[in-house]
């Protein structure tokens, strides 16, 4: 995090060409400090964090537009919540309209409230536009870089995550700030890609810059997961793990990282200590987004794995229950009914089918509930026939959306849960038609992933099934 000192003025914001409308440099300075932690994922807390920069932001220039974008943008990429949801954010949001109208901002400015307006609407593809239409004239613009980097990852748009960082790259000189954490945004699009050989040295790049990038450290567990380097990855995230620990908006989706390859290699109980001592107190502390989906996922994934997770839905269900009729991401939608049919919550399950039901059929301009009937919908219900052990009805519903599954966004591996759900069930299969497909999946996934000890375990139970036949 940049000193006090270091931090923006009104001055040097101008001087960077990108100027803010308030008068008050204490107002520049927070908001600087509140867009350096989030592209560093840490709650400064000598400011109070992000929470308490938006506070001190508004005391400081209670008009300051920019102030209310960063803080609603924020609130609103959280995807904890959302107008619908949440009167005090849909009051901050008619706030920030209100005074965009009654002053004059830069056109870069107005861009950035429309984008966070659009994106409160649900709106997400829209969104992006205008973002990207102020990076085309304001290459520099590490608030529209990073949100719109963030929509694409939830819409699961992966070329546009790639290229939307392409585009501007060459602008970020070293003298730009933050300008190394832009090789680990970009890095991460071109590891979504499968490009992992440019991803993997622009990221090593970053981490010579700066070894606490969190996201940069990130990045290449991903890349380490997706090549199935196994004792790599584990490697690099203990001698690593120093840098990034304290990195408290992100720590603990590495240390999900760290679990996956324990998990790849078959060896439980060092995932279920790292679940014990770093994922759920995390979850249970935050109750952040990312943080119920990386819990529920790695159970879901220990459960199909054959483990028993004790009563650790429970505490889950504690965190995730209250959002079941949220419908802002069905990545999250789907994450939440794991924890509900883990924790054997039937009441839960029905509200959020039929909650989602009826946000599909009535779907308006929001994105995800134009997708819920298509993909969301088959993905919910294949996850409660699969608990139901109605193997071969899961296999129908997802079979045919597995192509689709990218568009409820997530990485791709975070999205490989939703693969082995697939595998598992065609496994469990009545019919023969789909104990073959099994096997040809299996293939499929050796060939992208060779060396992956999962895939192989999971070819030895096809082959077993097969003798048996």
């Amino acid at each position: 995090m940049a000193s006090q000192a270091q931090l923006r003025d009104c001055q040097a914001w101008k001087d960077e060409g990108l100027p803010l409308s308030s008068t008050s440099n204490e107002a520049c300075k927070l908001f600087d400090a509140s867009l350096t932690q989030y592209v560093t994922w840490t709650n400064d807390k000598t400011l109070g964090g992000l929470e308490g920069c938006f506070a001190k932001i508004k005391a400081a220039d209670p008009t300051f537009v920019m102030g209310h974008v960063i803080a609603n943008g924020l609130t609103l990429i959280g995807t904890g919540t959302s107008v619908l949801l949440d009167q005090a954010l849909r009051l901050s949001m008619e706030t920030m309209t209100e005074l965009s109208r009654k002053q004059p901002l830069t056109e870069r400015e107005k861009l950035h409230v429309e984008a966070v307006e659009m994106f409160a609407k649900g709106c997400l593809p829209k969104a992006c536009t205008l973002w990207e239409q102020i990076l085309q004239d304001y290459p520099t613009d590490m608030l529209a870089l990073k949100f719109s980097h963030d929509t694409y990852f939830y819409l699961g748009y992966q070329p546009q995550m790639r290229d939307s960082v392409a585009r501007i790259f060459p602008h970020w000189t070293p003298s730009v700030p933050l300008s190394s954490y832009v090789k680990g945004i970009y890095s991460f699009g071109l590891m979504e890609t499968n490009l992992y050989d440019q991803a993997e040295q622009l990221a090593k790049e970053a981490l010579s810059v700066n070894p606490t990038d969190a996201w940069s450290v990130h990045t290449l567990a991903h890349i380490y997961e997706m090549k199935a380097a196994i004792k790599d990855g584990v490697a690099f995230m203990q001698t690593s793990e120093s840098d990034w620990k304290d990195r408290d908006m992100l720590a603990c989706h590495n240390y999900w990282h760290w679990a996956l390859y324990l998990i790849e290699k078959g060896e439980y109980e060092a995932a279920l200590t790292i679940y014990d001592e770093h994922i759920e107190p995390s979850l249970l502390l935050t109750g952040s987004m990312l943080d119920m989906v990386d819990s529920c996922s790695m159970l879901y994934r220990l459960q199909m794995e054959g483990v028993h997770v004790g009563d650790r839905w429970q505490s889950v269900l504690r965190v995730t229950k209250p959002h079941c009729r949220d419908h802002i991401l069905l990545f999250n939608d789907a994450h939440f009914l794991m924890s509900f049919l883990g924790a054997k919550d039937c009441g839960s399950v029905q509200e959020l089918l039929t909650t989602l039901q009826e946000a599909g059929r009535a779907p308006g301009e929001k994105h995800q509930h134009q997708l819920a009937q298509e993909v969301g919908l088959p993905l919910c219900q294949a996850l409660v026939e699969v608990d139901s052990g109605n193997h071969d009805r899961a296999v129908d519903l997802l079979l045919p959306i597995r192509y689709k599954i990218v568009e409820i966004g997530g990485s791709n591996a975070q999205r490989d849960v939703f693969n082995q759900v697939l595998l598992h069930a065609a496994l469990k299969c009545q019919q023969k038609p789909y104990r073959n497909l099994a096997r040809s999946l299996l293939m499929e996934r050796d060939a992208l992933k060779p060396g992956s000890p999962l895939t192989e375990r999971l070819i030895r139970k096809a082959s077993a099934l097969h003798l048996m036949e």
